[in-house]
């Protein structure tokens, strides 16, 4: 039986609803009207490292290799990152809804994102890595949100993703209300690459639900280094973006 009669059939018992309105819609994975509307989609012109955006252009068209002041005064370990939507008070509630609720139903369509907006983190990737979670909070939460977004993405683009081959050593504290060089010291030394893994010459793209400073992907992307992978690219369903920020 196909995927689609199945769905068929599930929404004909369980009529969907909208992950973030809870009011119904004509198909599971669908957003209500004013949900879809309040959704911030990332375009350029942004930072060519971290892809935070550029309230303006520079002139030279898509604004291929221009930083942002912090990617030029501390450089992240990593090569690239981009992220399809701004994290608001809407993409919020999918993430949480889909990290600690366990609405899966919009999966699809968050690959289809993803790899839109990370075409250019996932060119001649690879492998897809996920950032782990501890096996504490893999073994509560009964999922890790960053394989399951890998898997969308390794879907929509062919990359195959590894989801054992790096590993989450220590248990960190909630990044939440942490300062830039907080978050820093709190990911220093969580992450290592799995024992017999070398990733010699390698492009890795590694994926996650939310780019919020960096500090994450920097420390996966020093283990990463240090265990060969010459290309670290990052992405994320969503980021945040600040109006403090030198970028805005």
């Amino acid at each position: 039986m196909s995927k689609r009669i199945l769905t068929a059939i599930a929404d004909a018992i369980w009529p969907p609803v909208c992950p973030v309105r809870s009011v119904p819609v004509d198909a599971s994975g669908r957003l209500e009207a004013s949900a879809w509307q309040g959704l911030d989609f990332l375009a350029a012109p942004w930072c060519d490292c971290c892809g935070a955006p550029f309230p303006y252009t520079s002139g030279t068209g898509a604004d291929t290799g221009v930083l942002c002041a912090t990617c030029m005064a501390r450089p992240p370990k990593f090569d690239r990152a981009r992220a399809p939507l701004a994290y608001g008070d809407v993409s919020r509630q999918l993430v949480l809804g889909f990290k600690n609720g366990g609405r899966r139903e919009m999966i699809d369509q968050f690959g289809c994102w993803m790899a839109h907006a990370g075409a250019a983190c996932l060119d001649g990737a690879d492998y897809i890595l996920p950032v782990p979670l501890h096996w504490r909070r893999l073994l509560s939460r009964r999922y890790n949100q960053s394989a399951l977004l890998g898997q969308a993405l390794a879907r929509q683009t062919g990359v195959p993703m590894q989801a054992g081959w790096l590993l989450r050593t220590r248990a960190t504290p909630s990044q939440a209300g942490k300062s830039v060089l907080s978050r820093r010291r709190n990911m220093a030394g969580a992450f290592h690459v799995a024992p017999g893994h070398r990733l010699d010459g390698s492009h890795i793209v590694l994926v996650d639900d939310v780019f919020t400073t960096g500090a994450t992907a920097s420390a996966c992307a020093r283990q990463l280094r240090r265990a060969g992978a010459e290309i670290v690219t990052v992405v994320t369903l969503c980021r945040v973006v600040r109006a403090s920020d030198p970028t805005m």
